[in-house]
């Protein structure tokens, strides 16, 4: 893709960036940041609110099989800008404390705005962005733009709670808190549609010759010669065992509460200070990744998470390491966006046509996101079962075995692509 000049094309992926992220605001980043308080103000425990997650990745997944192609025939101006402004409607629903069954509902049909909409257009966007020579940091700043996002709705979310909360937090009465959390919410939603509205009339930039493919429909022949690509299944395991790592994020300000004894707003700056980690992480991988390649950095995020999910599981780290719990989550986190900023500017690598973008992304993410069905479940049922340290040791006792089985299809895919670049 060619850009008139550098403000377009800062423009241009300044608005990826924040849409990019305001997009998944409402379903998943206030509860990783905010999870004791809003199982608390909602009333539900972390079962209920893993079933709400698999209702979302359930419609998700229909979503990624349709919603790819649709990428391929619309601008994804118009897909963007509709998927932020119907979130946003739905978080306005979400601030009134829905009950449980239309909680649940709610999350559903996020699944539909946030991927069918959303999504493939928006991964299509950023490869046309990156060009054939610069997708590492093309996705670098994408993915840490996006931390830095969510850390600032993050530090911004905190400081709106802190502001109606008008003694220490232990003494406060649910309704009050419910009072607050509601004006978090409120907030978020007023930003997200703006941004909605900023991505219609000001994405124009991002045309090309090769942006849209007419046909527009589920184009099988091309499912079909994608699906025989080894790199294809290969990506596919690659993307479910990062995703699950980065799901392993949503807990750590549960973990900071119930294993490390820090009270409900020290645990939500535990979960927004990792999202600080996120841009610097993801811009020094990005370039890094366009001088080597992509699925060497990959493997070594694989093996981080590997290293400290076995830490976390053994049940080493108490409430009195304040030092070792600092250094496992930083390194850690590491692990988890150094695969996930880098595992679609493999695209690239795997020599995949950016005309089928948005299709390859549909049929990889059919697989790669089913952690968004069982993840969520699995979690809260290991965490309801047995309360405390030993819930979370078993937590992290699945999340190493992913790991594993990430790095291994992870060093698989290096090898493979190494061969067809050679």
């Amino acid at each position: 893709m060619k850009i008139k000049n550098k403000k377009s094309s800062a423009l241009i992926i300044g608005l990826l960036i924040l849409a990019s992220e305001a997009i998944f605001i409402l379903p998943f980043v206030l509860v990783r940041i905010f999870r004791p308080t809003f199982l608390e103000v909602f009333q539900i425990n972390n079962t209920q609110l893993g079933i709400c997650f698999s209702i979302y990745g359930i419609v998700a997944l229909f979503s990624y099989l349709f919603g790819g192609p649709l990428a391929d025939k619309y601008h994804p101006r118009f897909l963007m800008s509709f998927a932020l402004v119907f979130t946003a409607i739905g978080g306005f629903y979400f601030a009134t404390y829905p009950s449980l069954w239309n909680l649940q509902i709610l999350y559903g049909i996020w699944g539909f705005t946030t991927i069918f909409l959303f999504w493939a257009a928006m991964i299509k966007a950023t490869r046309i962005w990156g060009g054939e020579n610069n997708q590492g940091i093309a996705f670098g700043f994408l993915d840490g733009g996006r931390g830095l996002t969510a850390a600032l709705f993050g530090s911004l979310g905190i400081y709106i709670f802190s502001l109606f909360i008008p003694t220490d937090i232990e003494f406060t009465s649910l309704n009050e808190r419910q009072y607050a959390f509601k004006q978090v919410i409120i907030t978020v939603s007023c930003i997200v549609m703006f941004i909605g509205f900023l991505v219609f009339f000001l994405l124009k930039p991002l045309n090309d010759d090769k942006i849209t493919d007419a046909r527009g429909t589920v184009n099988y022949i091309a499912f079909k010669n994608l699906i025989k690509l080894r790199s294809i299944w290969l990506l596919m395991i690659i993307i479910l065992c990062a995703y699950y790592g980065y799901k392993m994020t949503d807990i750590f300000s549960l973990y900071a509460k119930d294993v490390m004894r820090f009270n409900e707003l020290d645990s939500a700056k535990i979960g927004t200070y990792l999202l600080y980690l996120r841009p610097i992480i993801g811009i020094v991988i990005g370039l890094l990744a366009d001088r080597t390649r992509a699925s060497l950095w990959i493997v070594m995020g694989f093996g981080f998470m590997l290293i400290t999910s076995i830490i976390f599981s053994l049940n080493i780290i108490d409430q009195n390491d304040i030092l070792l719990f600092t250094v496992s989550i930083i390194i850690m986190a590491l692990g988890v966006y150094s695969a996930r900023v880098l595992y679609f500017a493999t695209l690239e690598e795997a020599k995949i046509p950016i005309t089928l973008t948005g299709t390859a992304v549909g049929l990889v993410s059919i697989i790669g996101y089913t952690p968004d069905v069982f993840a969520g479940p699995l979690m809260g049922y290991l965490l309801d079962d047995s309360p405390g340290v030993l819930g979370h040791s078993h937590v992290f006792m699945v999340m190493s075995v992913f790991s594993f089985i990430g790095f291994i299809a992870a060093y698989s895919f290096y090898c493979n692509t190494k061969k067809s670049i050679v």
